[in-house]
């Protein structure tokens, strides 16, 4: 963040906005899909990014959530509090709108300083824009920006209201990811047009004051302060890829190590343990990567071939052509520690990617009931210098309200045999409400199949 810019911005929102003594306001990002699944986050600050983590406890106590996925339809988020915002976990994927409304407290006092009670109603939207058009207002608020698409998605429309009925010259202020902004006033019925100027993250802001006397929590007030704000990336729906991304995410794939079209197959001796019980049998992979497990103990047998079958498939190249994937970056942030964010459109999962010094770090999808983020621990170079997993992690997120269900840390090593690495031990640990869990099988005696002529 440039440190000017930054405090040109708190100036200009203090001079501006006439904004409480400590020039917060409330912001909602709904992000993209990452680790743990998707999530609306709440956070409470000067600017519309991070939260000050000063004032999370007593923003998190005054704040409920709520979402809507269907015209008129809301629902109660379960919100958890992080260290400077307060997060949820909404749907994967559609259109959504999520509100928060935050009743902050009386501020100011004694004369000549007049109590106020203060009161936030933040809103986050993401989506196609027909479905955004077609939600509808939250009943009660007392202050809300109401979003309309238009112009074919190049411009938006919002409306302020108060107590359900338009606002007249409301005061709009909008503030961009660089944290440029500037101020629109509406008319009559309370409505802008604006388009935003570049792609990116915006967020628009107005107020309303109402002098009342009232009382909250045992102190008197004689001004209630409202204040609501709408948060959204532009545009709502992106199209086509990032080639940057794309580039990214297919150096990455080619780095793994894989065995290639003219993999003829290979069979294996296994011994294993599942919590306790031992077992023995043989596998065969096939060339066209079908494995066939057959074990003593009737109880590995689906583990097992689970397991062996998930990395085979890891394994073997394609002799299939596949579409170029449609990829995109998913935010701006160059910095994170696991790399940059890549969205994947397409496909049976709403999933998305990390990626790091030129290998995928971490793969976030969601499957059925489930958000999972596989994170990688450790790799290996072969002779060719590509990569193989040695440890990784796998978190199994419920997707309706993001609980943490289960932790899987895989261990794999591997068998030069013929120019090709092959699997040699396997071991899954598992952690959760149950207990703790083991489940190894190991390969031995690792011999190529006979090329078929």
């Amino acid at each position: 963040m440039n440190r000017i810019r930054a405090i040109s911005l708190s100036l200009f929102t203090i001079a501006t906005l006439a904004s409480h003594s400590h020039a917060h306001f409330l912001f909602i990002k709904v992000g993209p899909m990452a680790e743990g699944g998707r999530s609306a986050e709440v956070y409470f600050s000067e600017f519309a990014e991070a939260g000050d983590p000063r004032y999370i406890a007593k923003v998190a106590a005054g704040t409920s959530l709520r979402i809507q996925t269907e015209s008129g339809q809301f629902e109660t988020l379960k919100a958890s509090v992080a260290s400077d915002r307060v997060r949820a976990t909404v749907p994967a994927s559609g259109a959504m709108s999520v509100y928060a409304d935050c009743v902050y407290g009386v501020l100011g006092g004694p004369t000549p300083k007049p109590a106020f009670l203060l009161r936030h109603y933040a809103k986050g939207i993401a989506g196609k824009p027909d479905e955004i058009n077609g939600f509808k207002g939250l009943s009660g608020t007392p202050l809300e920006i109401a979003p309309k698409i238009v112009d074919g998605g190049k411009a938006i429309e919002l409306q302020a209201f108060l107590k359900g009925e338009p606002l007249a010259s409301a005061v709009f202020t909008t503030i961009d990811s660089d944290l440029s902004n500037s101020t629109i006033k509406a008319g009559a019925d309370g409505t802008i047009q604006w388009t935003p100027p570049t792609p990116g993250r915006y967020s628009v802001m107005i107020r309303h004051d109402t002098k009342v006397d009232g009382d909250h929590d045992g102190k008197h007030y004689t001004e209630i302060r409202d204040f609501a704000t709408i948060a959204f990336d532009w545009p709502l729906v992106r199209e086509g890829a990032d080639p940057e991304a794309v580039s990214l995410f297919e150096q990455a794939v080619a780095d793994r190590a894989q065995w290639g079209t003219d993999f003829p197959g290979f069979k294996a001796n296994l011994n294993g343990d599942l919590d306790g019980r031992a077992f023995n049998g043989k596998l065969t992979v096939e060339p066209g990567g079908t494995i066939n497990v057959d074990v003593d103990d009737p109880t590995a047998h689906d583990w097992v071939t689970d397991q062996l079958s998930s990395l085979v498939m890891h394994r073997k190249t394609s002799s299939t052509p596949t579409p170029k994937p449609v990829l995109r970056f998913a935010d701006a942030n160059e910095s994170h520690p696991l790399g940059r964010l890549l969205t994947f459109d397409g496909g049976r999962f709403a999933s998305s990617y990390r990626i790091k010094d030129g290998a995928i770090t971490t793969v976030n999808r969601h499957v059925g009931k489930s958000n999972m983020t596989i994170t990688t621990l450790e790799n290996e170079r072969n002779s060719e210098g590509r990569s193989l997993p040695r440890g990784y992690l796998v978190q199994y997120w419920d997707a309706k309200t993001g609980s943490l269900d289960r932790v899987e840390t895989v261990r794999d090593r591997w068998q030069r045999v013929a120019g090709l690495d092959l699997p040699a031990e396997h071991t899954v640990t598992t952690a959760s409400g149950a207990g703790f869990s083991t489940k190894s099988v190991t390969l031995i005696d690792q011999e190529l199949l006979p090329v078929k002529e």
